[in-house]
């Protein structure tokens, strides 16, 4: 099992029982969502083995219709989806699975098996903290943001209050352009300084949602 998942997002040998394998002759439909972007991945199909199987090894796994055999996403790719969260829906007969790819999900080389238009535009948001988290820990010697956490949270901080104020001089004497590229300057210095501080965008969105809830 990936050690990464939150094992109280798991279904367990319970729930498993309380699906409605009947349905769909043995067969459930499973959506893959992206964990970090909520983008609809792909849609496959499982039965009770698959099910145990993506459970057990932390490796979406699948009961292929035209193979008529177990199929783990990316067993011929390399490609694996490495699940993060099972969940089930109201009426016990669909699942709904987090997991994140390890490469391009569909065969055509996309993102997403439901095209570009699947993946949310805000969700660039979530892969851009991503990928700075993953900055800080591999730290290459050509990145700009290795160079950040190189100097250190009071110099991150400064550039943040830096760019903040830039953004707001451009909102009161610059046209549109320029403002929306000292906000992108300032949301990205600010997702670094989080970071460098040990939190990460999801800590912010957490907070929100506790302050705004829908």
């Amino acid at each position: 099992m990936n050690d990464a998942i939150d094992n109280n997002r798991f279904i367990g040998n319970d729930a498993i029982d309380k699906l409605d394998w009947n349905k769909g002759d043995g067969l459930l439909p499973a959506i893959v969502q992206h964990a970090q972007n909520t983008s609809v991945l792909m849609l496959g199909y499982m039965n009770r083995v698959a099910l145990q199987e993506t459970l057990q090894s932390g490796k979406v796994t699948f009961y292929s219709r035209s193979k008529q055999r177990l199929w783990t996403k990316g067993e011929s790719s390399g490609h694996f989806l490495l699940l993060q969260s099972a969940q089930i829906d109201c009426d016990h007969d669909t699942l709904l699975l987090q997991a994140l790819p390890q490469g391009p999900t569909c065969h055509t080389g996309t993102a997403s098996c439901f095209g570009d238009a699947a993946i949310p535009r805000l969700s660039f948001l979530a892969e851009l903290d991503a990928l700075i988290a993953q900055r800080k820990i591999d730290l290459p010697a050509d990145s700009y943001t290795t160079k950040l956490f190189a100097s250190g949270v009071r110099r991150i901080a400064q550039k943040v209050g830096e760019e903040g104020v830039e953004t707001a001089l451009a909102a009161v004497a610059q046209d549109e352009t320029a403002l929306v590229g000292e906000a992108a300057d300032l949301v990205f210095h600010l997702l670094v300084l989080l970071h460098s501080r040990g939190r990460n965008l999801d800590d912010v969105l957490t907070l929100l949602r506790s302050r705004h809830p829908l």
